[in-house]
C-alpha cells in the first residue's frame, strides 16, 4: 500500500560564514568541550574525512527507501543528509547510485543510522559517509511514506533540520545553530592552543633525535 510521506521545507539556521569557520575545527576539539551531540556508534567509511554542513533530515523504515529521492531533490550544495533508519538494521539504504546523485547535488556528506552498501565504490568516490555498518541487503522504492525535514533521532541525539554536522575520522557531532555560534570562540581558541603545543612537542622531539 502506498503512503504519502511527511515532507517539510528545507531549513538553514546558520549562514555560510559560520559553517566556513567550522572547517578548521575537529570533532575531537568539540568533544573536549561538549558531552552532548556526539553520534555514538557511527563510523566513517574511509580515512581522511572532514565534513561540515547544514543538516537535512530524513526518516525511513526499511525495506522502503523511497523518501531518499525526495531528500536528494530538496538538498542544496553543502548540505549533510542525516538519515534515521527504522526496522532491519542490516538493510542498507545508501549505495553508489545515491552517492553519485548526492555528489551531483553537491552534498557535503551523508550520515546513516543504519547500513550502507557498494562500499568499494563509495570509498572510491570519497563523499564523506558515516554509518553503523555494511550490508549487501538493500532497501527498495516501495512508496511506503517516510519523513523529510522533520526531527529525527540517532541514538541519544535528536537532530533537527538546520543543525550543523561536523564529522571527521573520529566521528560526528551535531550542533544546534545557537550552540555552534556560542561555542565557536572557545573551539577556535582550543584549536590554536593545540597547534602551538603540538609545534612545541615536535620541536623537542626533533631536538632529542639530533
Amino acid at each position: 500500500m502506498s503512503l504519502n510521506p511527511r515532507i517539510a521545507p528545507r531549513r538553514q539556521r546558520v549562514d555560510s560564514a559560520l559553517l566556513e569557520q567550522y572547517r578548521s575545527i575537529s570533532s575531537s576539539t568539540i568533544g573536549h568541550v561538549l558531552d552532548s551531540g556526539y553520534l555514538r556508534g557511527l563510523r566513517p567509511l574511509f580515512e581522511g574525512i572532514h565534513m561540515v554542513g547544514n543538516v537535512v533530515t530524513a526518516k525511513l523504515r526499511t525495506p522502503d527507501g523511497s523518501i531518499l529521492r525526495d531528500a536528494l531533490l530538496c538538498s542544496e550544495p553543502g548540505d549533510v543528509l542525516v538519515i534515521e533508519c527504522e526496522g532491519d538494521a542490516e538493510c542498507a539504504c545508501w549505495g553508489e547510485l545515491r552517492t553519485l546523485a548526492a555528489m551531483i547535488k553537491g552534498l557535503a556528506g551523508v550520515v546513516v543510522s543504519g547500513a550502507v552498501t557498494d562500499v568499494a565504490a563509495l570509498r572510491e568516490h570519497r563523499l564523506p559517509i558515516f554509518s553503523r555498518g555494511i550490508s549487501a541487503l538493500t532497501t527498495r522504492s516501495l512508496g511506503q511514506g517516510g519523513e523529510l525535514n522533520l526531527p529525527v533521532r540517532l541514538g541519544e541525539v535528536q537532530v533537527h533540520p538546520g543543525d550543523i554536522a561536523v564529522g571527521d575520522d573520529d566521528g560526528v557531532f551535531i550542533l544546534t545553530a545557537p550552540q555552534a555560534q556560542e561555542l565557536l570562540p572557545q573551539l577556535l581558541a582550543k584549536e590554536q592552543a593545540d597547534r602551538l603545543r603540538r609545534a612545541a612537542f615536535l620541536a623537542r622531539l626533533m631536538a632529542k633525535e639530533v
